[in-house]
């Protein structure tokens, strides 16, 4: 039953594309337990800031430090910007979905703010 279940899921899969139907891409890549933890240690990072502002603490050293958590925000975005183009992208060219390449350019386009 398993098997059936599996190949009936590959074949609404398929379906969606050809019809261009929307639909989402299962996110899981190798990399999303380090992005999750990356994106924890900046969100205590950027708590750490808040308690800076509130202590009254030098405009120059929260500024500092306002910086390092956009370079480490970037940092991340990139690392899920690689796994997207080599998982969900690289399926997208292989199955001629347009939409997900114009939705990545999209992205891009925000992203690169």
């Amino acid at each position: 039953m398993d098997h059936e279940h599996e190949h009936a899921h590959e074949h609404d899969h398929a379906y969606l594309h050809e019809h261009n139907i929307p639909h989402s891409h299962p996110h899981v890549h190798e990399n999303t337990k380090a992005v999750v933890n990356r994106l924890a240690r900046i969100i205590g990072h950027l708590e750490s800031v808040k308690k800076m502002v509130e202590d009254g603490r030098d405009c120059s050293e929260v500024l500092v430090q306002i910086a390092a958590v956009k370079s480490a925000l970037n940092n991340v975005g990139k690392v899920i910007l690689q796994d997207h183009i080599r998982h969900c992208i690289v399926d997208a060219v292989e199955e001629d979905d347009q939409q997900a390449i114009d939705d990545l350019c999209a992205a891009i386009d925000k992203f690169m703010k």
